[in-house]
């Protein structure tokens, strides 16, 4: 696909992790079909993320990490969904959720987290749920007063990766007010039988019930700094950004395809439309990469504008795939073609939390007010 030197650079010394995430996703790439068909989760290739010394790249340098920048952060997930969405999504559910946990437990608890992430433990998001709707991080549930602590009994919704989670990052409502605390899955956790989604198979994004599992007092989050930007929220663009490029990469290899002596490459509104789609996904990457780094320069304004970029790209990458089955046809329905599997994933962005029409009255609220 057609690219541009960006503004926003992966500084220097990072460089060898994108080079690293680079070559693995190209292996990744090879599963995506298969993992898809079947609704696997394909941890293997998480394991090898791990592996590489990813995973602790992105601790906190006081927790033997390196710190890793947000603009590195969203070049990796970039390149993973273009090769593979699900991996993208459950390895950035997984280290934010680690990240988070790092960054806003007690002090004891914090180093444990890090610790387990060190180790190749892995982590999930259990926030979702039933009567949360697109108030995901507001809880529903109240947890109940016991020595130590509290405990929780009720569901978690759509929590990709859960099934290889060691620990959750989880939300509860305390004395009528919410709050976070790190919980390891024990036999107070179960998974009830997964209903399969349509598109992004492979995330097993699946219900958790919890029957009186423990949230101690030790494990239970503070409030984070105002200039804090969590790692899903940031990343969350550039997995509609990368489905985007995919899209655009099978449109042009099917555009490229003679058909009965017709190169559909070289048809004008083929031409035009891909012209519209490529300045679309391309201004959409620019904003996310001002995230980032926003972000990195940890201005508070970094999680409004990701609300804002998520957005955009959500439905970026449902129009890039909307044209790639345009273009490819009736082939594109058929199981064979990349095209069916990227227009199922596309659809799964606008759906995550925030949803499009959630984010669009956040951030037209904050338009409209801006303009009094």
């Amino acid at each position: 696909m057609l690219t541009r030197p960006s503004p926003v650079a992966v500084p220097t010394d990072e460089q060898h992790w994108i080079d690293t995430v680079t070559t693995l996703a190209a292996g990744f790439a090879e599963t995506v079909a298969d993992d898809d068909i079947a609704a696997r989760l394909p941890i293997e290739h998480l394991r090898a993320l791990a592996d590489s010394g990813l995973d602790t790249a992105f601790l906190p340098v006081e927790h033997g990490g390196q710190g890793v920048s947000y603009a590195t952060l969203g070049q990796i997930v970039r390149i993973l969904a273009r090769s593979h969405p699900a991996v993208a999504t459950v390895w950035l559910m997984h280290i934010g959720a680690a990240h988070a946990l790092v960054t806003t437990a007690p002090a004891e608890a914090a180093a444990f987290y890090a610790g387990e992430l060190r180790a190749g433990k892995r982590f999930a998001n259990a926030l979702s749920e039933p009567a949360g709707g697109n108030h995901f991080l507001a809880s529903q549930q109240d947890a109940s007063p016991v020595d130590g602590g509290w405990s929780l009994t009720g569901r978690k919704l759509f929590v990709s990766g859960s099934e290889a989670a060691d620990h959750l990052f989880l939300n509860a409502r305390v004395d009528g007010h919410p709050a976070f605390f790190g919980v390891t899955v024990d036999e107070t956790v179960s998974f009830p039988p997964i209903d399969e989604t349509m598109g992004m198979r492979a995330t097993r994004s699946r219900t958790i019930a919890f029957d009186a599992t423990p949230l101690p007092s030790a494990r239970m989050c503070g409030i984070p700094p105002v200039d804090y930007a969590n790692l899903i929220t940031v990343g969350f663009a550039f997995i509609s950004i990368g489905i985007a490029e995919s899209a655009l990469d099978a449109l042009s290899a099917t555009a490229h395809r003679a058909k009965g002596g017709a190169v559909l490459a070289e048809q004008q509104w083929v031409k035009q439309e891909t012209a519209m789609v490529w300045a679309q996904v391309t201004a959409t990457l620019l904003m996310a990469e001002r995230t980032a780094w926003l972000a990195d320069g940890k201005n508070p304004q970094a999680m409004p504008a990701a609300t804002e970029t998520k957005m955009l790209a959500n439905e970026v990458a449902k129009t890039a795939a909307a044209l790639a089955l345009r273009v490819g046809g009736g082939g594109a329905y058929l199981v064979r073609s990349p095209i069916q599997r990227i227009v199922r994933d596309a659809q799964a962005g606008a759906l995550m939390a925030y949803s499009v029409p959630f984010s669009q009255e956040i951030v037209g609220q904050a338009v409209l007010e801006a303009g009094v």
